[in-house]
């Protein structure tokens, strides 16, 4: 079953990440995803601790799309297990 969309948490910025929940049916899943990866997402980098929430709003499909993928793909991490996007993440497949 795939992921459907959850909340935004919170800006980290102690570990310069996202945190955000997507929903395994009823079953809330801890996300988080760099801040490295949002801003090549949108190709910035001048984005203030302030702006980070709107930033994530404005890419939140596609960071949601990939993270639902990593749930399917079951590459989970952390305690309790959730999904870690990086800018890995996003690269395209090499052909």
């Amino acid at each position: 079953m795939a992921l459907t969309q959850g909340g935004f948490q919170a800006y980290d910025f102690n570990r310069m990440v996202v945190l955000f929940t997507m929903m395994n049916d009823k079953t809330e899943v801890p996300c988080a995803i760099s801040t490295d990866a949002m801003d090549r997402l949108e190709g910035s980098t001048r984005i203030t601790p302030e702006q980070r929430e709107q930033q994530f709003l404005r890419l939140r499909d596609r960071i949601e799309e990939r993270a639902s993928r990593k749930f399917l793909d079951v590459e989970l991490e952390g305690n309790p297990p959730g999904v870690i996007l990086r800018s890995i993440d996003f690269r395209p497949p090499l052909s």
